[in-house]
């Protein structure tokens, strides 16, 4: 056998994989009810901007809706005709995969959000307009339902077995192209972009059209639905992400089910665990979920959860990046018991706690009281701090602590602000300016001074090595 006939038998064919699994991939098509004239395009707009595909383009990559939405005719007299109300508008293009004889379809939650209209195409060319079961935004999760019988359907595969370096094909419409092919490896399993999931990375090309599309393994399985790329050109440049099908699989049937997805929560805001921390706090290594905020009258509250609580196991399983703490609370049911495992103070203790339902996001703004800055000695750590006063005290639910005058050298260095409230230094808890300063007098000038901040409704452990005399 010829050198490059050799070499040619070992590259992957994906033909009779393609035959096999193309028919049960569709397209997806929306539209919306105008019902105000449409705007008649921004400077700068590229050419072809009215193309149905560049819809989602504009939408998903940019944050915006497609600047040049399709122009009315102009009237007889020459003038522009507002859209009568209720005009439906395109608004993307899509793709998704029928999971189902009797029509179910995974696609993205982006792909149908605001949409009043969803209509499917097969390869067939058969069309059905669909309707919306649910969709997550969380896990950029929709299904969406046609009417129909003996359908072509997708096997679902086990993305928890997925290597990094398997070949994997993704079929999708990338602008409009229906049934269009790419191919390529996995490169990373579990990759932290989202608080919910853990995403696939390949190196497969996906662009706009290609979102809720299927990624295939060479068995014919899916194994995600692909969601997002990397891009800072709003095309593809070589990383793209999906969501693993075992967590769009779950998500879907709740979704079918009731039409929603129920999540817990226990009132925490985190943050990672750095190794200068772990080695000031003496944790064995950097892992964990740091505790920035608690929640007031939160499940973690009424448990005992403090800020500056390093939580390391939840229901004994090991939280290993603070990523992991919100899939584990969130897959658990609502109204369960769990025990979490807190590092704090230097020692592990288990506190129990109740796991609340989620509920919508919202962001509620609070403004600190401030006083006018007062001349006060800077210590080794470039500090000049003050004693809380008693409003500030009960406004910020705490019993010490000492306000920061001004910031300078190592504490400026480190990211210290003025306004900013320490309330530990250490594993020593901050009553007023007088002990902290006495503490700060003491330390070792060789180490790294570990100190917990609250700036606004959040803390943070930040170190900070004195000034060397």
């Amino acid at each position: 056998m010829a050198p490059g006939a050799a070499h040619a038998a070992t590259l992957p064919d994906f033909t009779d994989l393609v035959d096999k699994v193309g028919p049960a991939v569709v397209n997806i098509r929306t539209t919306e009810r105008s019902k105000a004239a449409l705007p008649q395009g921004l400077p700068g707009a590229p050419p072809g901007a009215d193309d149905e595909e560049m819809q989602e383009f504009f939408r998903r990559f940019f944050g915006q809706p497609n600047p040049r939405q399709q122009q009315p005719a102009p009237s007889p007299r020459g003038r522009k005709q507002a859209p009568q109300q209720e005009d439906q508008v395109p608004r993307g293009v899509g793709s998704g995969f029928i999971v189902s004889p009797d029509g179910y379809v995974l696609t993205n939650a982006h792909v149908v959000e605001g949409a009043d209209e969803v209509v499917v195409t097969l390869t067939d060319k058969r069309e059905f307009k669909a309707k919306i079961i649910g969709s997550d935004r969380r896990t950029d999760v929709a299904v969406v339902k046609i009417e129909g019988s003996n359908l072509p359907r997708l096997t679902m595969g086990d993305s928890s077995k997925l290597r990094v370096g398997e070949w994997v094909i993704a079929i999708g419409s990338p602008f409009g192209l229906d049934n269009t092919v790419t191919a390529g490896i996995v490169s990373a399993n579990s990759r932290d972009t989202g608080d919910y999931l853990p995403l696939i990375q390949t190196d497969v090309a996906v662009n706009p059209g290609n979102s809720g599309g299927p990624l295939i393994n060479m068995r014919g399985e899916v194994v995600g639905i692909n969601s997002q790329i990397y891009s800072r050109s709003g095309g593809y440049m070589g990383i793209s992400f999906a969501v693993p099908i075992d967590e769009a699989i779950r998500v879907s049937e709740q979704l079918k089910t009731t039409g929603r997805v129920v999540r817990g929560r226990i009132g925490v805001q985190i943050g990672e665990v750095t190794k200068d921390v772990a080695e000031s706090l003496g944790l064995p290594r950097a892992q964990g979920a740091l505790v920035a905020r608690v929640e007031t009258g939160s499940p973690a509250e009424k448990a005992g959860v403090e800020a500056g609580d390093i939580i390391t196991h939840f229901n004994a399983v090991v939280i290993e990046k603070s990523g992991d703490l919100p899939r584990l609370v969130g897959n658990t049911k609502p109204g369960s018991h769990a025990t979490l495992s807190v590092w704090r103070k230097g020692a592990k203790r288990d506190l129990a706690v109740t796991i609340a339902e989620m509920e919508a996001e919202s962001a509620v703004a609070k403004k600190e009281e401030k006083k006018p800055k007062q001349e006060q000695t800077v210590n080794v750590l470039g500090l000049a701090v003050s004693d809380l006063s008693d409003a500030q005290k009960r406004e910020l639910k705490l019993d010490g602590g000492v306000l920061i005058e001004l910031a300078d050298g190592p504490a400026g260095r480190a990211g210290l602000q003025p306004g900013d409230v320490i309330v530990r230094l250490n594993n020593t808890d901050i009553q007023d300016a007088k002990q902290f300063n006495g503490l700060v007098a003491k330390l070792d000038m060789k180490k790294n001074a570990l100190l917990l901040v609250r700036r606004g409704e959040s803390s943070q452990f930040i170190p900070v090595r004195p000034a060397q005399p």
